[in-house]
Formats: structure tokens, sequence, C-alpha cells
């Protein structure tokens, strides 16, 4: 029976193209030189640390630039509150959304049902699964969820006839 999966997935390598894209640019810029103001990645999350909140929402803003250049959807992106990080820095996190959470996923069940299309979508870990016996269903199915916003970038991968 044919099926493809939904997903939320992203492209960790472009992510750490941009990262390297940004911190190149904010070493280059003119109003950071001389000022604290770093950028550190841990493969799990994004570090901005910079002297006054100016800085900061610069260099997210940078980063957001570079991830929206390569191809990166910013819906991925949670940027944390500004805190203090100790002296006069202050510190805002970014971390990345990898799958979809059950929350999402039910969401995204009940919208298709809800769509009345002949699929049956189901919940598998973190993404979902959906199969019909049409592969046309399956492709307006594709089509209805692209027109929907669920605040995570979708993707589909998996098709298989």
């Amino acid at each position: 029976m044919p099926s493809f999966d939904v997903v939320s997935e992203l492209n960790m390598q472009e992510v750490d193209n941009a990262i390297n894209q940004a911190k190149k640019e904010i070493e280059g810029r003119y109003d950071f030189k001389g000022s604290k103001a770093e950028l550190t990645w841990d493969k799990k999350e994004v570090t901005i640390v910079a002297e006054d909140d100016y800085k900061v929402q610069t260099m997210a803003d940078i980063l957001q630039n570079k991830m929206g250049k390569r191809g990166i959807d910013l819906r991925a992106l949670k940027l944390s509150e500004v805190e203090p990080a100790g002296g006069r820095l202050l510190r805002q996190k970014v971390t990345f959304s990898q799958g979809l959470e059950k929350e999402k996923a039910k969401e995204i069940v009940k919208y298709i049902k809800d769509s009345k299309l002949k699929v049956q979508p189901q919940i598998m870990d973190d993404k979902v699964r959906v199969t019909s016996k049409s592969i046309d269903e399956l492709q307006s199915t594709m089509q209805t969820l692209r027109g929907q916003n669920f605040e995570v970038p979708l993707q589909f991968n998996n098709m298989r006839s």
C-alpha cells in the first residue's frame, strides 16, 4: 500500500555552514571590533554572548539571516530569553527543533482526518506515516499539508508505492 512520512528535520551540515558564515561576518563587522562577542556551537544549540542587548540582537539577526539564505526554515529555531552571563555579559541560547513533538503530530493527524481525504495517518515516534490505496490521495494530502501552517517546518519523505 502506498505511503509517505511527514517529518520535521534539519540538514545539520547546512546549519553548521550557516553558523560558520555568521561567525565570519561578526568577526569582520566594525561595530563588534574590540568588544566581547562570541557565537559558540556545540552541535545541539548555539550560544550568543555579547556585552549589550543591541549586540546580542544583532548577532541573532545575522544568524537567522544566514540560516534563511542556506535554506533552513526559521520556524525550527527557538530563541531563549536574553539572560545575564556573569560580569557585564548577556547570553542567549538558540536551539533547533528536530522531529515532530507528540502534540504537533496529533494536530497533523487530526487535520488530515478532518480533511476527509481517503488516507490513514498514524503517529510513529517523531513522524506521521500516511497510507492510502491511491497515490493521488497521498499527493493531495501533501498539498493540503503544505497549505497549512503548523508552526514547524514539514518535509515529506519515504514515498513508497
